[in-house]
């Protein structure tokens, strides 16, 4: 069912961002507790997004599934920025990545690790690059779980 909302949700979202020149980075339909939570997590290219642009998608979507009723049973909608731990999920997300500090969790183990930090210095077709204590390491797009922007300390 999570996924269907999800899809769901993206393409009643899409129409109302692209009205606003925004960008849709992430859909997540969860149970926290005894409370589902959909959140929408928005973005702008050059200057983010601020309480206006969250408030007004809110509204918006808000109406529009209401309207619809995509959703069996009650929910908190939740319109907010992805933070600077922005998910990396499309390959254009990978592509404006390049250069910046990631952290990366794969399927499997990858020369017997699960967990990847580092500067992310190449996406492809196939496989991305990131440097990890000055050693590059080759990670293979199909064994990538999560994927985000990470804070260095």
């Amino acid at each position: 069912m999570s996924r269907q909302v999800i899809e769901t949700v993206e393409k009643l979202a899409l129409p109302i961002l692209q009205a606003e020149g925004l960008e849709l980075v992430d859909v997540e339909f969860i149970k926290e507790g005894q409370n589902w939570f959909l959140r929408i997590f928005i973005d702008r290219e050059e200057k983010g997004v601020d309480l206006d642009d969250c408030s007004r998608v809110s509204e918006q979507l808000s109406e529009v599934l209401d309207q619809t009723d995509p959703i069996p049973g009650a929910y908190i909608l939740e319109v907010s920025s992805p933070g600077a731990e922005r998910p990396l999920k499309k390959p254009a997300d990978f592509r404006k990545a390049v250069g910046k500090y990631v952290h990366i969790s794969t399927y499997e183990p990858i020369e017997e690790n699960k967990v990847f930090e580092g500067t992310l210095t190449y996406y492809g077709e196939e496989y991305l690059t990131v440097e990890v204590n000055g050693r590059s390491l080759d990670l293979p797009l199909e064994k990538i779980a999560k994927a985000r922007l990470a804070i260095v300390f």
